[in-house]
């Protein structure tokens, strides 16, 4: 699939402010399963400097910083890409790797994954994970795909723009949760197993002809054999060729779309976005 996406986020200010750097997260991946053919930035004000960055999660992103006051940020992304993962069970498993909860890592694995595995799991990640574990008698991939369905079926989906993702509690609680949240909650699920998680952001080809579109997020799993690999438990989907990924990361705030503030003494500001996803062939 190649896809054309325009992506314009605008914040506007209640009087003139001075703009902090700004950390811009909205440039596709080029990896296995995707290349971004061509890519485009158009800020205004103007920066007086923008810098390419690869970050600790080795993500391609852009750092931008201004030295003139203004009342409004404009920053309009041009992407296009290319995937090609359309199946994505085309890998197999280490035979180690086939049970849960996972506890055989090669410790030299082990350590660069340490990252995507440890940290506080949420007890009702927990008690889900040892629930779905049950009832998949263990299966790596059973679990995954059954953690995926429970999610989707029992959580509401709605859309919140701003803000951390919510707790896991919260989310299964409520039984509801923007794509964030779902997507956290998946990923403590899995850390109760020892899998390795990380969170992604990027697009979704959804309804071409649907004009509201949104950013999405999902997880990706580390596999043993198979390496990183997506699963969506707001769309109850394993990732193929129809999601464009960004950025991922073990920690979800680092991969939020732009990061960023401003100074100005009784300033506020307000954001709107209009993104565009056309499939090309």
């Amino acid at each position: 699939m190649i896809y054309k996406i325009v992506h314009t986020t605008i914040y506007t200010y209640t009087k003139y402010v001075e703009l902090t750097p700004h950390i811009v997260r909205l440039r596709p991946r080029s990896d296995a399963f995707q290349t971004l053919q061509n890519f485009a930035i158009d800020v205004v004000p103007e920066p007086k400097g923008i810098s390419a960055i690869v970050d600790l999660n080795g993500n391609d992103v852009l750092k931008l910083w201004f030295d003139e006051p203004t009342k409004e940020l404009k920053i309009k992304v041009s992407s296009q890409v290319e995937t090609y993962c359309n199946n994505p069970f085309n890998y197999l498993l280490e035979p180690w790797a086939m049970r849960l909860p996972i506890a055989d890592y090669p410790a030299p694995m082990l350590r660069h994954l340490q990252p995507y595995i440890e940290g506080r799991v949420d007890p009702a990640a927990v008690q889900l994970a040892q629930e779905i574990w049950q009832s998949s008698r263990g299966g790596v991939l059973t679990f995954l795909s059954d953690l995926n369905q429970r999610i989707y079926r029992t959580c509401r989906y709605t859309i919140r723009e701003t803000g951390a993702a919510f707790p896991p509690g919260i989310t299964w609680r409520q039984q509801a949760g923007s794509c964030r949240d779902l997507t956290v909650l998946f990923m403590e699920a899995c850390r109760a197993m020892g899998l390795a998680t990380r969170f992604v952001s990027g697009y979704q080809e959804g309804d071409l002809n649907n004009s509201d579109r949104h950013l999405h997020a999902w997880a990706e799993v580390y596999l043993p054999g198979g390496g990183w690999r997506g699963y969506d438990p707001t769309q109850n989907l394993a990732i193929s060729d129809r999601n464009i990924a960004l950025v991922s990361s073990a920690i979800p705030e680092y991969a939020s779309p732009i990061n960023g503030s401003f100074r100005g003494r009784g300033a506020s500001s307000h954001m709107k976005y209009d993104l565009s996803i056309e499939k090309l062939c």
